[in-house]
């Protein structure tokens, strides 16, 4: 993992925009959500509530909209842009399976969650 060293480094040879907002004052998103079949999904965002719904409607044609991506299983919040990044990255590399075991240890029911936002 990158610290934030690493990432301002970066971001000054133009390799990584740094976002400048200062840490805790925004949260971001990772992310799972998945389709009827559990075809999955792994995203990241600063706003879940319409990424949600951008993944809902088909707003963004791709992978979401092909496989009709809908319900949000898992969702992880960060204070620090970079962290989710990061984190983003480390599950989007798991296999299937343990993507499937850390969305029953949180939500065994697979409600949507996205339903209370």
């Amino acid at each position: 993992m990158r610290s934030i060293a690493q990432w301002r480094n970066l971001a000054s040879q133009g390799r990584f925009h740094y976002n400048v907002v200062m840490p805790g004052s925004k949260t971001y998103y990772v992310y799972i959500m998945a389709s009827q079949s559990r075809t999955l999904y792994v995203g990241f965002t600063n706003n879940i509530r319409r990424r949600v719904w951008e993944h809902r409607t088909g707003f963004v044609e791709g992978f979401t909209n092909c496989y009709k991506i809908d319900a949000l299983f898992y969702v992880e919040s960060f204070g620090d842009v970079f962290c989710a990044i990061e984190r983003e990255k480390q599950v989007k590399r798991w296999r299937r399976d343990k993507k499937l075991r850390v969305i029953a240890q949180a939500n065994p029911d697979w409600h949507d969650l996205s339903d209370g936002l």
